[in-house]
C-alpha cells in the first residue's frame, strides 16, 4: 500500500542524513505537489541535495491531488502541504502519512489514515538496529533542523528505546 508524506519528515531526515530510512522502511513515498515546492529542493538549502537525489532516483514520487474539494475543506485549518497530503493519503488509499505537526496529525486521524512523524520512524529505526543511538538522532534534529521536542517526550522515547533506564 501507497506512503504519503508531508514536508517535515522528509526535510528533517534529509538534514540528519537519515533520509534513507523512509525508503528502508516505506519503499516508496509519495508526495503532493504543494509539498514539493515547500521542500524547495531546487535551492541550496540543507538536506535539499539529498532529497533532489531521491526524487531522481524515484523512490520519492510526485502524485498529483485530484481531489481539490477535501484541500479546500483542509485549508481551513492546515497549511497547503498538510491539505494536500492528507487529500493524496485518502485519494490512494495510503497505508500510512507521513505527518509531524499536530494539526495535521489530528486531522489526519480524523480521515481515519494512520500517521507517524519522524520521531516514530528514528524510533522504529532504532528498534530494527539501523539507527545506533535515538538519543544522538533526536539532538541531531533539535540542533541541525531546530526540530521541537518536549522534553517529557524525548524522555519517554528514550525510555521506550531503552536508551534510559
Amino acid at each position: 500500500m501507497p506512503v504519503v508524506s508531508n514536508t517535515s519528515p522528509i526535510l528533517n531526515l534529509a538534514i540528519i542524513g537519515k533520509l534513507s530510512f523512509l525508503r528502508e522502511q516505506f519503499g516508496e513515498v509519495l508526495i503532493p505537489g504543494a509539498v514539493l515546492e515547500e521542500l524547495h529542493v531546487e535551492e541550496e538549502l540543507p538536506g535539499s541535495q539529498t532529497v533532489r537525489g531521491a526524487i531522481k532516483d524515484g523512490w520519492i514520487k510526485i502524485e498529483e491531488v485530484k481531489e481539490n474539494a477535501v484541500v479546500r475543506a483542509m485549508r481551513r485549518d492546515l497549511d497547503m502541504g498538510e491539505a494536500e497530503a492528507i487529500a493524496l493519503a485518502m485519494q490512494v488509499n495510503a497505508e500510512w502519512i507521513l505527518m509531524d505537526e499536530r494539526d495535521g496529525r489530528k486531522a489526519a486521524r480524523s480521515m481515519q489514515l494512520k500517521v507517524v512523524g519522524v520521531l516514530g520512524i528514528l524510533l522504529k529505526a532504532q528498534r530494527e538496529g539501523t539507527l545506533k543511538s535515538l538519543r544522538h538522532a533526536m539532538n541531531r534534529l533539535r540542533e541541525k533542523a531546530g526540530f521541537h521536542i518536549q522534553a517529557d517526550l524525548y524522555n519517554a522515547l528514550l525510555r521506550e528505546s531503552g536508551e534510559k533506564k
